[in-house]
């Protein structure tokens, strides 16, 4: 199933779409994807730090075959004035995945217009990814949308120059990107540029810097789409000639 045009619809029809990627997203890691002892969950994004962050700074990753992701939200900062739209990046959900009940050990985030609508929110977003990456936590980040004046360059050359500056450039064509990014002393990052009409790749969540289960991104958003709206569904599908 090729990527889609999401900029041809409203913010809220992609996050009709997002929502229910996010759920499939977790069903499937929990269908046999992830260790018996860890759980995928849909979690609403807040203006808080997940409580599970202070856990993750003063335990020891569990020793368990499978391994261990973590992932955390930083807190964002209150808008002074009110908007006159809805904030669908603070209404998203993301998948959350736990050891057992407590410690959080990895997100998939699934960025949303609302995440680079204005300069607040884009620098909230890589701020958050910059504390999970710093907390030693690793990361999957998924963004169908392309490039704005915030982003020039893309969410992750973003958030990757705040460790280190790369190349000014995306491959001709490709406005979005699917990155994996495995943390530690010596953070990586394995990243897929996207254009629409492209699959999804099969990118790693790791577990630890030894394991990892394969992101079913594609197969997930091809049953998102199977239930998303007709009507809606006409407008992002690529026009015939």
């Amino acid at each position: 199933m090729p990527i889609h045009d999401w900029t041809r619809v409203e913010p809220g029809d992609f996050h009709h779409f997002h929502q229910r990627w996010i759920q499939d997203l977790a069903a499937a890691l929990n269908g046999g994807l992830l260790p018996r002892d860890h759980m995928a969950l849909a979690e609403q994004v807040t203006g808080r730090p997940i409580p599970d962050v202070v856990t993750l700074r003063t335990q020891a990753a569990p020793d368990v075959e499978g391994g261990v992701m973590v992932a955390t939200a930083p807190p964002t900062a209150k808008l002074i004035s009110r908007l006159d739209r809805v904030n669908y990046a603070r209404r998203a959900d993301r998948v959350v995945i736990r050891h057992g009940r407590e410690r959080v050990v990895a997100i998939i985030e699934i960025v949303s217009p609302g995440n680079k609508d204005s300069r607040h929110a884009t620098r909230s977003l890589i701020d958050k990814a910059v504390d999970i990456l710093t907390q030693r936590v690793n990361l999957l980040i998924v963004d169908l949308f392309p490039p704005t004046p915030r982003d020039p360059y893309g969410i992750h050359k973003a958030i990757w120059d705040e460790f280190a500056e790369q190349p000014d450039e995306l491959p001709p064509g490709k406005r979005g990107t699917a990155v994996a990014y495995l943390a530690g002393d010596t953070p990586t990052a394995y990243v897929e540029p996207l254009k629409v009409g492209d699959a999804l790749p099969s990118l790693p969540i790791f577990l630890s810097e030894e394991r990892y289960v394969p992101a079913p991104l594609e197969t997930t958003y091809l049953q998102a789409w199977s239930v998303y709206p007709e009507i809606l569904k006409r407008l992002v599908e690529p026009v015939a000639g």
